[in-house]
């Protein structure tokens, strides 16, 4: 029956009892399709139904199931919509679902691009499928990221800070287009000497600490590297500033160091400011008119990742032909468009 289970929900040992209850019929029936050769439907269900006694369920050494107090990674959080996943605007605020990503033209103000993802994403992970015609067709893959652009830019791309990862700023560096993703600073706990007070020379492999002590870069098998100052920290000066480490200090080197230490240099600059926050504003503009509409902007109207994106791109598009309407765009002989004004 798909009736609610008839139990007081407020006695404890009630909710335990059901628990334990479903979860020994859940594994039964899981044993029960083992080795069979099942249908789609009923093979994804099962896939399913193992996912989240898995992930949600532990048993107690008396062989008692009951609700495991973790978070599962990818965690599934719908029966009815397996795709969907909790998500964080801000790290007080939570949502539950899908994440639409744009891109823009910042001059038309024209939606280039639309991506949605789980809700757990980063918005790095798809900085590159939202500027693929941009990064299409060149070979900028096989320069060397940790050198300084020789060539002129071609191209300028713009986001906030949860796009300036090391990684996209070193393809942007790579494919030649300039960069006005922003970075953020180097952090320390406490009000210790944040990363930036010491001198990386990626050239020599050296890092050069407040007290002046110079170390080897010892790197690692994932391409990063890793400056250590024990012993040293046992007798300087400035340890109180630097680390309650009993360890010492040690620095954690990228792998793509040289391109977030550029973008910070870059950062710096006030016309860099300046440019960023007149052009930046307008993606948040244009999200505020995605969202003031009820056709899926603020909530899924549909379920699945499929359903949910072509649904988000056709929201675009309605808010793309509203924007040309404004700029009064219409068809030209070539096949494009134009702006009359």
């Amino acid at each position: 029956s798909s009736a609610k289970p008839q139990v007081d929900w407020d006695d404890a040992a009630a909710r335990a009892d059901l628990v334990d209850s479903r979860a020994k019929d859940a594994y039964a029936c899981l044993v029960e399709l083992e080795g069979r050769e099942l249908p789609e439907a009923v093979s994804e269900a099962a896939r399913l139904l193992g996912t989240v006694v898995g992930q949600d369920l532990e048993e107690d050494a008396n062989g008692v199931f009951r609700i495991v107090r973790k978070v599962a990674k990818d965690r599934v959080i719908s029966v009815v919509d397996p795709e969907a996943r909790h998500g964080h605007k801000t790290s007080s605020r939570s949502f539950d679902g899908y994440k639409g990503h744009i891109a823009l033209d910042p001059e038309s103000e024209i939606i280039t691009k639309t991506v949605v993802t789980a809700g757990n994403a980063g918005d790095a992970s798809v900085a590159e499928e939202l500027i693929e015609d941009l990064l299409g067709g060149d070979d900028a893959r096989d320069v060397d990221p940790e050198n300084p652009i020789s060539e002129p830019q071609s191209s300028c791309v713009y986001g906030d800070a949860a796009y300036g990862t090391g990684q996209f700023q070193s393809r942007l560096g790579a494919a030649h287009i300039d960069s006005k993703c922003k970075t953020q600073p180097p952090n320390a706990k406490e009000g210790l000497f944040t990363k930036d007070s010491f001198h990386v020379d990626l050239g020599a492999g050296t890092v050069l600490c407040p007290g002046n002590i110079e170390v080897r870069i010892r790197h690692l098998k994932d391409g990063d590297g890793i400056a250590k100052f024990y012993p040293h920290c046992g007798t300087c000066s400035l340890a109180e500033k630097c680390t309650t480490s009993k360890i010492g200090r040690k620095i954690r080197i990228g792998a793509n160091e040289a391109a977030l230490a550029r973008a910070r240099k870059e950062q710096a600059d006030p016309t860099w400011k300046a440019d960023y926050r007149a052009t930046r504003p307008k993606v948040e503009r244009k999200f505020a008119h995605l969202m003031r509409r009820k056709h899926g902007g603020r909530r899924a109207r549909v379920r699945g990742l499929l359903r949910v994106g072509n649904d988000f791109s056709l929201l675009a598009g309605a808010a793309n032909l509203a924007r040309m309407a404004k700029l009064q765009a219409r068809s030209n002989p070539c096949g494009g468009w134009e702006v009359v004004m």
